[in-house]
This record gives C-alpha cells, sequence and structure tokens, in this order.
C-alpha cells in the first residue's frame, strides 16, 4: 500500500532523512518511532507529497507521490500532530468541505457523517465554531475528517495526543479496523502501549535513518518495547555536528485538503 524506496532529503548540510526504505502493505499497522528530530515527519510528509524526496521515490497504492500526485493522495488521508481547523468554521462545516473536496456524494456524505459522528462522539460540539475547542475536540473532529472517504491508507503523528481514555481507544480500535478491512496504517507516535496493541510491524528511525525494523515481539526480545527503544537509540551512531537533524524537521504543518 506505501513503498518509501531509498528516500533521502536534505535541508542545506542537514540530512534529514537518510536512504530510508519501507514497505507498509495492506492489511498492517505499521509504526513509526524514533527521538524528536529522527525524521519521521519529514518522511512523512514525503508520503503525503507536502514535501519532495532529494533521491528515492514513494508510492501509494501504485501511484508515485511526485508524478502521480493526485492518485496517490485520493488514496490516502494525514492526520499531523497539531490538529488544524479552520477556526470560523463549525466542525460540521469542517466536514462538509472535506467531503466536497474528496468528491462525496450528498448521500454518501451523510451517510459517513453520521457514521463518524457517532464514533467520535461529535454531536455536543459540532455546530460550534472550532476557534472554542479543546485539543481533543478538535483531534476527533480532525480524524473523523481524515476516514470520511473510507480512505485505503491512514498516515497518523502523534494521534492519541488530548484524547480521554474512551476516545483512545476509539481511535485504536479505528485504526485496527482500517487494516483488517484491506486497509493501511503508517503511526508515528511516542505512545508505547498503543504500538504494543495494535503494531503488526515497528520500524525505529534515529538520525534520518532506519536502525531497526520487525514486529514487537522482534524488537522487545527479553525486555520491554520501552527499554529496547531506549537500547536502540542510545546504541544509533549519531552523525558529525553539520549533519545532525533538527528538532524543527519534526514539527507539523497544516494538513493539506
Amino acid at each position: 500500500m506505501l513503498s518509501i524506496r531509498g528516500v533521502s532529503k536534505r535541508f542545506g548540510s542537514v540530512l534529514a532523512v537518510d536512504d530510508l526504505t519501507l514497505e507498509v502493505p495492506a492489511g498492517t499497522v505499521h509504526a513509526f518511532l524514533g527521538p524528536n528530530g529522527a525524521g519521521k515527519t519529514t518522511t512523512i510528509r514525503m508520503c503525503t507529497g507536502l514535501l519532495q524526496p532529494d533521491r528515492g521515490s514513494v508510492s501509494v497504492a501504485g501511484h508515485d507521490v511526485v508524478s502521480d500526485g493526485v492518485r496517490a493522495r485520493a488514496n490516502l488521508a494525514y492526520v499531523p500532530d497539531e490538529p488544524y481547523l479552520y477556526e470560523r468554521l463549525s466542525g460540521r462545516e469542517f466536514l462538509d468541505f472535506t467531503a466536497r473536496i474528496y468528491g462525496l456524494d450528498r448521500a454518501t456524505y451523510a451517510k459517513r457523517l453520521a457514521e463518524v459522528s457517532a464514533r467520535f462522539s461529535l454531536g455536543d460540539f459540532l455546530d460550534q465554531l472550532a476557534d472554542g475547542y479543546s485539543h481533543g475536540m478538535r483531534q476527533r473532529v480532525v480524524l473523523a475528517a481524515a476516514v470520511l472517504h473510507a480512505p485505503r491508507l491512514l498516515i497518523v503523528d502523534e494521534p492519541l495526543v488530548g484524547l480521554d481514555p474512551k476516545h483512545i481507544r476509539v481511535v485504536l480500535a479505528l485504526l485496527r479496523e482500517i487494516a483488517d478491512a484491506g486497509g493501511a496504517v503508517l503511526m508515528s507516535t511516542h505512545t508505547l502501549g498503543a504500538v504494543e496493541s495494535i503494531s503488526d510491524r515497528v520500524t525505529v528511525m534515529d538520525h534520518g535513518r532506519a536502525i531497526a525494523s520487525g514486529t514487537v515481539a522482534e524488537l522487545r526480545g527479553d525486555r520491554d518495547l520501552e527499554q529496547a527503544f531506549l537500547d536502540l537509540t542510545s546504541e544509533a551512531s549519531p552523525r558529525p555536528p553539520q549533519a545532525s537533524a533538527p528538532t524543527t524537521t519534526d514539527q507539523p504543518v497544516p494538513p493539506g485538503p
């Protein structure tokens, strides 16, 4: 579903992503781990078409993100780690806007709106302006918008931040459902409990490189996952100072429509 082949991205003297190859097949949830500044968000931006790789290629459902971007993006949805909404639109207006962008007919949209409203408990605030939303309310609306068109690939960056325990469970169940229905999920997160509960495979990045990849059990070995992560990232060889990836490469940008 998602194929990243030999991808590199440089910002001036900083090599943010270094020859990354990663496959996320249909039917899987793939967790993306790494310290801040490891290159995860830069990679995600290349997967969504917000950045172009300097070298290598990214494809979604067989469509190259650069040369066939419209078809690639039609198959995916992206939820950044900072949920972005238009402040002077209500949640309902934002969802309507998103549905129009993806070309949903009104009957399909009405059906999907009812489904996501019930799943994410949006009814109490859907018609309020977004500038009054809490972080958790924003996150729920953005997640609802992302799945309106039933994407084949869902890319999420810290999807659980700001959510209460009930909606954390809702989101994790949704991610697993997407994969079990034949879609795929790439999830960047620091929430290791979520990784252990739903992930089929895990890739750990540090200094722009994939330093480990495998199932949770393979990465964990005889340790808990937190200790395995700490061991892996402390053992990764740092680059020379001029090539260290800055933390700004993992800062969010507003999602494209």
